[in-house]
């Protein structure tokens, strides 16, 4: 089940609503640029409420452009021809959707290694350009890459390097040369490139193995923007490519430069308030660092170790640490038995008072005296208490 689909971006492009595909940072680049084109020409139009579309559904737009193309009245030939064409770029459609072996050429724009991929771009007749180029006037890079494409000029290199003395020469020239120009742009390319386009041209352009949607106007050239990051930036359609430093301004569709996005400015008033008090934050950091400075080499002189370099101060200083930390290790065992000692002092008071109590007790219970005198006073109460009861008896019977 297909889940991956792709957001559409909806412009206003020469007065009607165009929708262009956009791309997260993996997308099929080679399909989403000839779509794109296809539907600045309005060869392709999509439903005004669609805001998703998958691979599939691109495929399918693509494939029936193909053969809606499909040349009338030419001769048998001219149709076989097309027609095995046409098999041929339908079969490699799915690649479209990863990428295409694209194998450039260094001498002009429009030269490339032909392969079957190739076939796409002649059939929908979308012109595919390069600026990876040779400035003519380095003689000595021209020389060594010559007719060269980009892979035989790797395998030049690989294969020259440990060469006689002349071909390493020529292989360390065309080293330097792909390292230079790692971004597939060069002055002299972008010049070629602005001077070859028609105006008005859509066209697709092969740099750092992407492919990027490029438009001409007033002798201009302009990237189509399709970053899904710009999918709610309704301005930002087009780039600039004016440089090799990726440096380009975004454009809206009229090929207005955008403003950046407004920042508050303060006024006079509020500006010297704050650099006032950036003044002040800078000045108390600058006397607390002056403090911790001079506390430092106070410190340093008072310890006797002023004049030691980093690396013995750091060592006096971990010796001494060291020293703390046992002594303070010492004076807590020396509270640990301390208080152990006097535990078993107060534990032993304790003891000693208990076992005094209790002889104490056990020798005036075991006394016969007491418990005798202690049975006559019970005795003698009762006697007492019961011969008042009689007396009141007889009293009463009178």
């Amino acid at each position: 089940m297909e889940t991956i689909a792709y957001h559409l971006k909806w412009i206003n492009w020469k007065n009607n609503k165009c929708a262009i595909i956009t791309q997260n940072e993996n997308g099929p680049c080679p399909l989403i640029a000839i779509i794109n084109v296809l539907l600045l020409k309005g060869r392709i139009r999509l439903p005004s409420m669609m805001e998703m579309i998958t691979p599939s559904q691109l495929m399918e737009y693509l494939g029936d452009t193909i053969l809606a193309n499909f040349p009338k009245n030419v001769s048998e030939d001219e149709q076989l021809n097309y027609e095995q064409n046409m098999h041929d770029a339908i079969a490699i459609l799915p690649k479209l959707q990863t990428g295409l072996d694209v194998n450039v050429k260094f001498d002009a724009i429009t030269h490339f290694e032909y392969t079957p991929e190739l076939i796409v771009f002649d059939l929908l007749h979308i012109p595919l350009y390069h600026g990876w180029l040779i400035d003519p006037e380095m003689k000595d890079i021209a020389s060594v890459v010559g007719n060269c494409s980009y892979n035989q000029l790797v395998d030049k290199v690989i294969t020259n390097k440990s060469a006689e003395q002349e071909l390493a020469t020529e292989a360390l020239i065309a080293e330097q040369f792909l390292e230079k120009t790692a971004s597939q742009l060069t002055y002299h390319g972008l010049s070629e490139l602005i001077s070859n386009i028609k105006e008005g041209e859509l066209s697709v352009l092969f740099r750092n193995n992407h492919f990027i949607t490029l438009f001409k106007h007033k002798n201009e050239l302009f990237q189509l923007v399709t970053d899904q990051g710009f999918l709610t930036e309704s301005n930002v359609v087009w780039e600039t490519l004016n440089n090799i430093e990726n440096d380009g301004q975004f454009v809206d569709a009229e090929f207005i430069t955008v403003p950046p996005k407004s920042i508050p400015v303060p006024n006079s008033q509020q500006q010297v308030d704050q650099d006032y008090l950036i003044a002040l934050s800078l000045q108390e950091e600058a006397k607390k660092e002056s403090e911790t400075e001079k506390e430092w080499e106070n410190f340093k002189i008072e310890s006797g170790m002023e004049g030691l370099n980093d690396e013995e101060l750091a060592r006096r200083l971990q010796i001494e640490e060291e020293r703390k930390y046992q002594k303070l290790q010492q004076q807590q065992q020396q509270q640990q038995q301390s208080k152990q000692v006097s535990k078993s002092q107060a534990v032993s008071q304790k003891s000693h008072s208990l076992s005094e109590q209790q002889r104490r007790r056990t020798s005036s219970d075991s006394s016969p005296s007491r418990k005798n005198e202690r049975r006559d006073d019970d005795s003698t109460g009762r006697s007492g208490k019961q011969k008042s009861v009689v007396s009141l008896y007889l009293e009463a019977i009178k």
